[in-house]
C-alpha cells in the first residue's frame, strides 16, 4: 500500500509541475472561469484530455520496456535530460524573474461551442502537451515498473485539481496569479522537482 501511496504520489507531483506553467491554455482555461463562460466543459476537456495522453505515455512506453527492456534505461537518460533542462529553465526564471503573469483580459471565447472549439485546439495541437505528458511523464512512469499506471493516474489526477482549481476558482487566483511573485514561488517548486527527478532518472535510483 505504501508503495502504491508513493507512486501516486510522485505521479501527482510529476503531473502539477509539468502542467503548472504561463501559457496559453492555463489563461484561456482562467479568463474563461474569471468571466464564468463554459467552465465546466473547458475544465473537462483540459482533464480528460490530459488523462487520455497520460494513458497513451504510460501504456506506450511500457509496451516498448516489455517489447525491449533497454529501452528504459534509454528512455530514462532522454527523458532525465528533459526534465534537467525543464528544472534549469525553472530555476533561470526564479533568479532572473520577468513581468510575466496569467491575465484575464482579452477577448472572450464568446458561445460554448467556440470556448470548446479553443479548449481543443490550445490543448491537442500544443507539441509542448505531447512532451510533457506523453514523453516526458511516461518515463517517468515506466521508472516505476508494475506501479507505472498508478503513477498515471497521480498526473491525471493533478491535471483535474489544477484544471478545476484554475477554473472554478479563478476570481480568488487570478489576482494571485497574475502578478510575477506568485510565478516565482511556483517555478521555485517546480525547479526543484523537475531537477530532483531528472536526477533519478540519468541516474537510475
Amino acid at each position: 500500500m505504501s508503495s502504491s501511496l508513493a507512486a501516486a504520489a510522485a505521479g501527482f507531483g510529476s503531473g502539477l509541475s509539468l502542467i503548472v506553467a504561463i501559457g496559453a491554455q492555463n489563461a484561456f482555461v482562467l479568463r474563461q472561469g474569471v468571466r464564468r463562460d463554459a467552465v465546466l466543459a473547458v475544465v473537462g476537456i483540459c482533464a480528460l484530455s490530459d488523462a487520455l495522453l497520460i494513458s497513451l505515455g504510460v501504456g506506450g512506453v511500457g509496451a516498448l520496456v516489455v517489447a525491449w527492456p533497454g529501452a528504459v534505461r534509454a528512455v530514462g537518460l532522454i527523458g532525465g535530460a528533459f526534465l534537467l533542462c525543464y528544472g534549469a529553465l525553472a530555476a533561470r526564471r526564479v533568479l532572473r524573474p520577468g513581468s510575466a503573469g496569467l491575465r484575464t483580459d482579452g477577448e472572450a471565447a464568446g458561445t460554448r461551442r467556440r470556448a470548446v472549439l479553443t479548449c481543443l485546439a490550445m490543448t491537442w495541437l500544443n507539441p509542448h502537451v505531447y512532451l510533457d505528458t506523453v514523453f516526458l511523464l511516461g518515463s517517468l512512469a515506466a521508472d516505476r515498473g508494475d506501479l507505472r499506471w498508478t503513477f498515471g493516474l497521480g498526473a491525471a489526477l493533478a491535471s483535474l485539481c489544477w484544471f478545476t482549481a484554475l477554473g472554478f476558482g479563478a476570481r480568488l487566483l487570478g489576482r494571485w496569479l497574475a502578478g510575477p511573485a506568485a510565478w516565482r514561488v511556483l517555478d521555485g517548486l517546480v525547479a526543484l522537482t523537475m531537477l530532483g527527478l531528472g536526477l533519478m532518472l540519468l541516474t537510475g535510483s
